[in-house]
């Protein structure tokens, strides 16, 4: 893999959480890439040794591991493997997370009289177990795996963590609260941790991904017949770059904040990727 930033991160141990998916694969290659020896960790091992595999072909090392986000004894587990494997955790990627639709509402806007339709989802017909699960899996997905890996930096300093955030932390999209608020808890959560580790060198920051085209939203972008949706229209008008932006395109703020020689002052930032869309107000 051609990487955007030479950052040499030879020894370094990289776990990253929901490395099955897309985005998470990609950092976990570049990050390989870059030195690092990584630990991919996802509830389906399968998928995250694959990746592995992919790393390890290009000349990398890399192991999948099963590890649940919400159990902290599946952590501990995961954890003391990775320990026996590769050694003590260096850098900590929370990239798992995403949506459900029991947590959605149907509609952008309540409207009179909605309340006693059945047909349709509004505020007051939310699954609060949905609400539950989304929320739980973003902001606890996050402060379980941090509470488990960053027992391996404190006692060492030159050590970070670096959480996903979102577009929705700034200015919550419309239809998703609990994913919204989660993300928001996320971005907070990085400021808190940053401080509390501030004195034993411990860096905490987040990157804010904007729209990404990706199979997990394909449903919410793109009609089946490969038309773009009134959501894509709604979203490509606010964003002043006009496009979504590519996995690959967060590589190079990772990478960034990650590297000790060139962020090592930086700590407690949420940084936007997102093609303008946080500095727009349509106007």
């Amino acid at each position: 893999m051609k990487l955007p930033l030479n950052v040499n991160l030879k020894d370094k141990v990289a776990v990253i959480t929901g490395a099955g998916g897309v985005i998470c694969s990609t950092l976990a290659k570049a990050i390989a890439a870059a030195g690092a020896k990584v630990a991919l960790l996802d509830l389906n091992k399968e998928r995250a040794q694959a990746h592995a595999e992919e790393i390890i072909k290009e000349g990398g090392i890399a192991r999948g591991y099963t590890a649940n986000v919400l159990d902290k004894q599946s952590l501990a587990d995961c954890h003391a493997e990775i320990l026996k494997d590769l050694g003590k955790c260096d850098i900590l990627i929370n990239g798992a997370g995403g949506n459900n639709a029991r947590a959605n509402t149907d509609m952008e806007y309540y409207n009179p009289g909605d309340v006693n339709k059945e047909e349709m989802t509004t505020f007051f017909g939310l699954d609060r177990e949905g609400m539950e699960f989304v929320f739980g899996l973003n902001f606890m997905g996050t402060f379980l795996p941090s509470q488990e890996f960053a027992r391996d930096m404190v006692e060492r300093g030159g050590c970070n963590i670096l959480n996903i955030s979102s577009m929705n932390a700034f200015t919550p999209l419309t239809k998703i609260p609990a994913y919204s608020a989660a993300k928001a808890a996320i971005s907070n959560f990085t400021q808190w941790l940053a401080v509390h580790f501030s004195k034993v060198g411990v860096r905490v920051n987040a990157i804010a991904p904007g729209f990404l085209s990706t199979a997990q939203n394909k449903a919410l972008l793109w009609n089946e017949d490969g038309t773009p949706t009134a959501r894509t229209g709604k979203i490509l008008a606010a964003t002043p770059m006009s496009r979504f932006g590519e996995t690959e395109e967060i590589i190079g703020a990772t990478l960034f904040l990650i590297s000790e020689e060139a962020a090592g002052f930086i700590t407690g930032v949420v940084l936007p990727i997102d093609g303008g869309f946080s500095a727009y107000r349509g106007v």
